[in-house]
């Protein structure tokens, strides 16, 4: 069961900085979904494309559902008719399927480039040269990509007691949202979102300029 207590308090803390709460679901049941929905949540995370292809029938049609795990270009026709914002654009690829898949459903789909600064292989995401390469590619074929927003950048620090560390990276984090912002969307309203921060970092997240954290734990205990 989620812990409505503190997601209420949560919630209101990160509301007086104008930063937006996500609640990672994944791996949680639907009760506790439409609970912690009944108390006034409306953005859930979902990181497994199955799960939450299951998931979204059983729930109200208004919440806001945020794909943030790894997703392959195969995945993306399951959850292109109904998915808020997907978190995690880490190729051209990616961008162009997402695109398509829109278009089929007659919708344009928000999207955040996933940045790579992490001191860990296992992350995914561009690097700073990746991700001017890809933005140079959206540039030159923008016409036919009327179907996907980029509204931002997501990035995740290195799991690491250093807060130091964490907040050098967040700070990168945010200093490629500029860059791209100045260079590319400088005259657009919607590129607006730096996602980062979890449960563990959320608070050096919002401090170094976070718009959107991705909270499980605090919410709903434990995964399964």
């Amino acid at each position: 069961m989620p812990d409505i207590a503190s997601w209420k308090k949560l919630k209101a803390e990160l509301e007086e900085q104008n930063v937006t709460l996500i609640a990672v679901s994944k791996k949680k049941p639907v009760a506790d979904i439409q609970e912690l929905y009944d108390a006034g949540e409306r953005n859930f995370g979902e990181n497994y494309v199955q799960e939450l292809v299951e998931k979204q029938p059983q729930l109200p049609n208004d919440i806001h559902w945020h794909y943030i795990g790894h997703l392959q270009t195969n995945k993306v026709k399951y959850i292109a008719p109904f998915v808020h914002l997907i978190h995690a654009v880490h190729s051209f690829k990616l961008l162009k399927e997402i695109n398509k898949r829109a278009a089929e459903n007659n919708r344009v789909i928000d999207v955040l480039l996933q940045l790579h600064v992490a001191d860990e292989e296992t992350k995914h995401g561009l690097d700073n040269a990746g991700v001017m390469e890809l933005m140079e590619y959206y540039k030159a074929q923008q016409a036919d990509l009327q179907n996907v927003r980029i509204c931002g950048v997501m990035g995740m620090a290195t799991f690491t007691d250093d807060d130091d560390q964490v907040k050098k990276e967040f700070a990168e984090i945010k200093n490629t949202f500029t860059i791209i912002k100045d260079t590319y969307f400088m005259d657009k309203d919607y590129f607006t979102q730096c996602s980062m921060g979890m449960t563990g970092d959320y608070k050096i997240a919002v401090e170094k300029g976070s718009t959107m954290v991705r909270i499980g734990s605090m919410i709903f205990g434990a995964r399964n």
